[in-house]
């Protein structure tokens, strides 16, 4: 709007320059034809009450005393030329009549003679002033050319000049007043539109699939603006669904994968158990002295792959049955301090900047993250390494408690770490298989979040954040119930 008025102002003021020049010149154009026909009105007077003979050589004689009385009736300069362009008679005082003086240009008297109305205007700048000429013939009462009338016009537009300025400075004062309101409008209307605009933005940048997203409440008075409230509360519901779909379909991808592995790790104990029925039935001997021994040797192996599909089965089912939350008001530091009395790694640190932090939490399900936590730790530093430190700590940070386990370990490897929640079966204790999905299972559960930054060959951290509230999560129970 601004760079409009300013372009507006422009050409405004362009368009009357050019209009005032204009109207000056047309100005000066009609003055000069009026004081023309003017004076030859009273010349033709002179000429039909004189008493000299009309002739060429007597026009000096018919207005010697007449040529001043002309000029000051019609406060201009008249010049009387003969046909051929020689000066005979001039209003002008100081204007000697002699040899020296200055014809008529041979072009200026072709240009009258030729002309149909007998008359040509000569336009010249002289010293930045605009010079006009009229040339036009003197004639008897038989229309018979006697001479050339010659009245020099000096165009002044001081008038013009200072009507413009004013002009213009009032046309200043109108578009600077206007910009003033135009600055002022555009800044209110700016914060007006920038404020709602500010309030869909933090929304858009606080969005995300992970968490329950709020719509946007505000009504504005811009259509655009509602527009895009309204596309954005759409978007919300529809992003909500697809993290439902995708929490759905991550769940029965995660299943799917942890029933290849269970079914896998089944498979491998029945292999062995199947050749060894199959041997003994081929080579069984009621008479074989060593018939006891061999008895026992194959319970043993039958036993130890049973116990294996059993550890198997066990694992799996700690997995998939959650015992529902008792939630219970508890001091998260005291409780994350206790649980690691059961280690005996003296490599072990707590620490914590508050002694107290209240929450309502599932004191056996904190204490099993901070197991599987510092679990994981341990392994993950090798026998070997000559110095080892593991440390938790325990935090308020806002809203939150955040519970953090750091190891200097060997690290967690780059394949490894998109997968390193993924619920998988696994029979070494690496910290790698189901104990991870079951404590991001239950954190999540609570509204909170895990997450880890490792690098190779210095060692691991796990960030715990869960939110503390002293309301039953009965959302969390129905969930894990669920579950």
């Amino acid at each position: 709007m601004i760079i409009l008025i300013l372009i507006a102002s422009v050409l405004m003021a362009s368009i009357s320059i050019i209009q005032f020049k204009n109207e000056a010149k047309d100005y000066h154009q009609e003055r000069l034809d009026r004081k023309e026909f003017a004076i030859k009105e009273h010349i033709n007077y002179v000429l039909s009450t004189t008493t000299y003979p009309l002739t060429r050589e007597n026009l000096p004689y018919i207005f010697k005393d007449k040529i001043h009385e002309l000029a000051d009736i019609h406060n201009l300069e008249i010049n009387i030329y003969s046909l051929k362009g020689k000066l005979l008679i001039s209003s002008k005082a100081s204007f000697s009549i002699d040899k020296v003086s200055p014809p008529i240009d041979k072009f200026i008297l072709k240009l009258v003679q030729s002309s149909v109305e007998k008359r040509y205007v000569d336009i010249k700048n002289i010293n930045g002033v605009k010079n006009r000429s009229s040339y036009s013939q003197i004639k008897d009462e038989k229309f018979k050319p006697l001479g050339i009338l010659n009245i020099p016009y000096v165009e002044d537009d001081g008038f013009y000049e200072e009507e413009l300025k004013q002009f213009l400075i009032r046309l200043s004062q109108v578009y600077s007043f206007m910009l003033v309101i135009a600055f002022a409008l555009a800044y209110f209307l700016a914060s007006y539109i920038t404020k709602s605009l500010k309030t869909i933005s933090d929304k858009i940048n606080e969005t995300s699939l992970n968490q329950k997203n709020e719509k946007i409440v505000i009504e504005a008075n811009s259509r655009e603006i509602n527009s895009l409230i309204t596309s954005y509360n759409e978007m919300v519901d529809k992003l909500e669904e697809s993290a439902s779909k995708l929490a759905q379909s991550e769940r029965e991808q995660a299943w799917r994968e942890m029933a290849k592995q269970v079914a896998h790790e089944i498979k491998n104990p029945l292999t062995p158990m199947r050749l060894t029925v199959q041997s003994f039935q081929r080579k069984f001997n009621a008479n074989d002295p060593d018939l006891i021994q061999k008895l026992d040797d194959y319970s043993k192996t039958l036993i130890q792959q049973i116990d294996t599909m059993s550890s198997v089965a066990s694992a799996f089912s700690n997995f998939a049955t959650m015992p529902a939350q008792q939630n219970e008001n508890l001091n998260v530091v005291d409780v994350v301090e206790l649980s690691l009395d059961i280690f005996n790694e003296e490599h072990i640190i707590f620490e914590s900047n508050k002694e107290e932090i209240i929450t309502k939490l599932d004191r056996t399900q904190l204490i099993r993250i901070i197991t599987n936590l510092v679990k994981n730790a341990i392994q993950s530093i090798p026998d070997e390494q000559e110095e080892k430190k593991i440390l938790v700590s325990v935090n308020e940070v806002g809203k939150n408690v955040i519970i953090s386990v750091k190891d200097n370990g060997i690290g967690i490897e780059l394949y490894n770490q998109s997968h390193i929640f993924e619920p998988k079966f696994t029979t070494k204790t690496s910290g790698m298989g189901l104990g991870l999905g079951i404590i991001k299972n239950i954190i999540e559960n609570y509204k909170g979040t895990i997450t880890f930054e490792t690098e190779t060959g210095k060692g691991t951290t796990f960030i715990v954040s869960l939110p503390i509230t002293n309301e039953t999560n009965n959302g969390a129970n129905d969930s894990i119930k669920e579950s």
